[in-house]
């Protein structure tokens, strides 16, 4: 192994080192012009002028190679089948970008590179046969939508969430609070293979990280940070979907509720979070309205000239049957669902998750009287 670490060693280095958290760790990479390999190659004293880094921390960043054995760990990438990618990648979720403390790296199991827009469905782990219900049933409808379903791999409805997504042939991904080779709870290594065949798995902790409440806390930022919304589906009032929720609030992120039985413990939690402000969810439409609705409120982006359309940009994006709808609107027509299943051929249940797609790229819009239209941009 070289002296010097390429950059993306240099990442996995920074994302590993202890006591290291990922705000210091972004301040860092601002300073350093974004330059890890500068960052573990600096002095002690230009790194101790960055806020944040005292000296314990300047001590592990210096000394690296005593903290963290770069060659093992890449041996157990790829013996794991897993890749490490940062925020510079294509696959790093684009909306986790976006939070006020981004992992700047991430440990991931499975080809899937988060093209479609995300939901999140968390909640208890001691969880009734209603909350799995719901949570399978959601986790099928959006999956079957064009949405990749979020969760943490945990017993209850993270699992039934997942579930769900698979049973449709949909997209889901697993946000781990451990090490990508650590699968907690044990029961679901069946789920995390199956996850990882078709969606991802994903990480920012090393190999052979143990669950803790700390861990668990972090990863619940991210099961927030990569969704347009979560739903809770059931929890207490002292849940791990609470914490979600709350970081889904402070992220800027859409927060649903799934309302319960008011004698059922892990109802209450919900119903807090209705009382709170959260969206009180009946169905997946409720989700749908949401989303549509904030995009209504968004301005069109002014094209400069010379600079390609959105539709340019998303084109190599569409699948067949999206493209199959978008040319249904040439020459500027307005359509109802009949005349869209007529010149598309298309079930109604594959033209509705076609237009929602479309729809969420911002490519149609659904006009008051209900009939559709492409988007001049």
């Amino acid at each position: 192994m070289p002296d010097t670490p390429s950059e993306r060693q240099a990442f996995m280095v920074l994302n590993d080192l202890p006591n290291i958290g990922p705000i210091t760790l972004n301040r860092l990479l601002t300073e350093f012009g974004g330059d890890p390999c500068a960052i573990l190659g600096s002095d002690k004293r230009r790194l101790e002028s960055v806020r944040g880094v005292g000296p314990e921390t300047s001590a592990s960043l210096q000394n690296w190679r005593t903290h963290f054995d770069l060659p093992r760990e890449e041996e157990r990438l790829a013996q794991a089948g897993a890749v490490f990618i940062t925020t510079r990648d294509v696959g790093y979720p684009r909306m986790l970008k976006e939070i006020h403390d981004p992992p700047i790296g991430l440990y991931r199991k499975g080809g899937y590179l988060f093209e479609q827009p995300c939901v999140a469905i968390v909640g208890s782990r001691r969880t009734t046969l209603y909350g799995q219900s719901v949570a399978k049933k959601l986790g099928a409808e959006l999956a079957r939508l064009g949405f990749c379903v979020v969760s943490g791999l945990a017993r209850g409805i993270d699992t039934a969430a997942h579930e769900g997504a698979l049973s449709v042939g949909g997209k889901t991904a697993a946000v781990l609070g451990t090490g990508i080779d650590i699968i907690y709870p044990s029961e679901n290594l069946g789920l995390y293979r199956k996850i990882a065949e078709t969606g991802a798995i994903l990480t920012e902790f090393p190999f052979g990280r143990k669950a803790d409440k700390q861990s668990f806390a972090m990863r619940n930022r991210i099961v927030s940070g990569i969704s347009e919304a979560i739903v809770v589906v059931e929890s207490d009032v002292s849940g791990g979907a609470m914490i979600t929720a709350r970081f889904a609030g402070e992220q800027g992120r859409l927060i649903f509720a799934v309302p319960g039985r008011i004698d059922q413990a892990t109802s209450h939690g919900c119903h807090q979070l209705i009382r709170d402000g959260a969206t009180l969810l009946t169905g997946v439409d409720d989700i749908l309205s949401e989303l549509n609705y904030l995009d209504g409120l968004r301005p069109q982006p002014v094209r400069e000239e010379g600079k390609p359309s959105m539709l340019e940009k998303l084109m190599p994006q569409l699948d067949e049957k999206e493209r199959r709808v978008l040319d249904a609107f040439c020459g500027g027509a307005i359509l109802g669902i009949d005349s869209l299943s007529v010149a598309t051929a298309l079930p109604a249940s594959e033209l509705s998750s076609a237009l929602m797609m479309l729809e969420l790229k911002k490519l149609v819009q659904k006009r008051a009287d209900g009939s559709f239209e492409a988007r001049n941009s």
